[in-house]
């Protein structure tokens, strides 16, 4: 988006504001169905956790995708923005049976991750179809906090247990439709994906009635200039050639399926804030901005690089600027990064911030989490109200404290 668009959609709607570009996240759909376009049968399911706003799931609906959710409040916000249940892949981890087994009520596809609960459910709904994540010890992903496929991973049933898992398969009678994994996030390395992804055709012909052989996601976006990413023509080329084989000696064809979140939405996102103070120390310039990570956590979190821009000052030299928050905790968003020199009352644009940074958002220090907007076919579409102060009460009970006895 034109930096002169997003400036005016903060002086319009305020800042801080989250701002989604509708046509960056249909080209990153059709570039990934393009890749793998010489597969029968390919299903793209949205991670919602990625960016949960209804609107959102009603958009990716739009698209052909279905949904990826891992609670029943995902599930329900995906039914309710009217993605049928059928296009829903439930793959909760470390849920109690009881949400399982609402969520199979609702009619979505359960997929299951713990040999306790595959036993339970198995048992109790021996006729409910279900899909097993494995855990193939195969990290392809750069940070361990967001590679999930690693031998010390909580997700998934180790590929060493298969056969604890074809056990309580034959001993409940259960009828196994799908077969899941997924590696991590920020893939780079394609040959070590597809040798995940061997792991899974192993494991799949332990199992006659299959539907869909799911491989999760994780493929890394570019986080600033010049950054690398996750060469997915290359993947879809490979893997689709690998799938369609593992198909004709399978002796039917399965439904390849991914779940990308980041992928989608990261790209289409922009956080705007504005500076409320530039502060000069004896050693550093910091940019304070009208935010922290009560709303962006990513960069605090994971040390993720978002670019940041001012987009107030578009054509400024250069200074170095470390830019920082509001919140009483260090909130650093980066340390001495170059950017256009900054004045107060300039917007600050933080690129790629689609994916797991609104929904990872807070009231901590009692602030407010900011409002949404959806940019869609040349117009700034309000998706969600800023909070008030009212929101902050909504669900507090306030005691007469007079009443109460120390």
């Amino acid at each position: 988006m034109k930096a002169s668009t997003l400036t005016s959609i903060a002086k319009e709607h305020g800042s801080p504001i989250y701002v989604y570009d509708a046509e960056k996240i249909e080209s990153q759909y059709n570039r990934l169905t393009n890749a793998f376009k010489n597969v029968g049968s390919l299903r793209i399911n949205y991670a919602v956790k990625a960016l949960s706003n209804v609107n959102i799931l009603s958009l990716m609906h739009s698209l052909g995708a279905g949904l990826d959710t891992v609670s029943i409040q995902e599930v329900k916000l995906g039914l309710y923005a009217g993605v049928p249940a059928e296009m829903i892949i439930f793959t909760p981890n470390g849920v109690s049976i009881e949400e399982i087994e609402e969520a199979a009520t609702l009619g979505v596809q359960i997929n299951i991750d713990n040999l306790s609960v595959l036993e339970q459910f198995g048992n109790k709904h021996p006729k409910v179809p279900v899909c097993i994540r494995i855990n193939p010890h195969v990290m392809a992903g750069g940070n361990a906090n967001i590679s999930v496929g690693h031998i010390d991973s909580k997700f998934g049933i180790s590929i060493h247990q298969l056969p604890h898992i074809v056990r309580i398969v034959d001993n409940t009678g259960m009828r196994i439709n799908g077969i899941h994994m997924h590696t991590g996030s920020d893939i780079l390395d394609i040959d070590v994906f597809l040798h995940a992804a061997e792991i899974l055709f192993n494991t799949a012909h332990y199992f006659s009635d299959l539907e869909f052989l799911d491989f999760g996601s994780g493929f890394k976006v570019p986080y600033h200039p010049n950054d690398i990413e996750t060469n997915i023509e290359e993947l879809g080329e490979k893997l689709g050639d690998r799938f369609a084989a593992f198909c004709q000696d399978y002796g039917k064809e399965l439904t390849l399926t991914f779940e990308p979140g980041k992928f989608l939405v990261s790209e289409s996102g922009y956080f705007l804030s504005k500076v409320n103070v530039v502060k000069q120390t004896t050693s550093t310039v910091f940019a304070q901005v009208n935010s922290g990570f009560n709303h962006l956590i990513r960069p605090m979190l994971y040390g993720a690089q978002h670019h940041i821009e001012n987009i107030s000052n578009s054509k400024g030299r250069e200074r170095f600027y470390s830019v920082v928050g509001y919140i009483c905790e260090t909130d650093t968003f980066a340390n001495n990064r170059r950017i256009n020199e900054i004045s107060e009352g300039d917007i600050l644009c933080f690129h790629n911030a689609g994916a797991y940074c609104f929904s990872m958002a807070s009231n901590y220090n009692a602030r407010f989490r900011p409002a949404e907007i959806l940019w869609h076919e040349g117009e700034a579409k309000l998706i969600r109200k800023e909070e008030q102060f009212d929101d902050l009460l909504h669900n507090q009970v306030v005691l007469d404290m007079a009443a109460v006895k120390v």
